[in-house]
């Protein structure tokens, strides 16, 4: 049985983030999603609201072989320490992603014996929570790029 260990700071969680997460089921019977801290990024919404939100995004679409968790520290530990026997990652369409995941992958499976599999994010590869959120300060419309649990708790902040 494969669990696929799907990391990152998820602020916020994107319909990119959810493909990611729906393609890897074809392949793995269990998906938990881990939310860490990147320590170069400043937080824009709080990890326990997210894990929430994403939560009811998951029951809303019926994905009950996913959780989410909150950590601290490296990923692989993390991963390790909920029982995943691979580490996941999706891959935008920039050009930039393979490469860095290329070399993350290595030091992760050196570090921890986890393998990593890349999802590509396809239609959503275009778009990062960054991108959504300068959207946002431009009055650009985000709500194609949002589920609507994220973003109703998106519009309601002060961000």
């Amino acid at each position: 049985m494969e669990i696929a260990f799907y990391s990152g700071s998820f602020d916020p969680f994107t319909v990119g983030h959810l493909h990611v997460i729906k393609e890897s089921l074809k392949l793995c019977e269990k998906v938990i999603v881990g939310i860490g801290t990147n320590s170069d990024k400043k937080r824009r919404f709080d990890k326990d609201l997210m894990r929430k939100t994403i939560e009811k995004v998951l029951i809303r679409e019926g994905l009950s072989n996913v959780t989410v968790v909150t950590y601290e520290g490296l990923t692989v530990k993390a991963a390790l320490n909920n029982n995943a026997t691979l580490l996941l990652r999706g891959i935008r369409n920039n050009g930039f992603d393979y490469p860095y995941e290329e070399n993350m992958a290595a030091i992760n499976k050196k570090v921890s014996g986890l393998d990593t599999i890349y999802i590509r994010a396809d239609d959503y590869g275009l778009v990062s929570s960054s991108l959504v959120m300068e959207f946002l300060k431009n009055g650009v419309d985000i709500s194609e790029y949002l589920p609507e649990e994220v973003l109703e708790v998106v519009m309601k902040s002060k961000v």
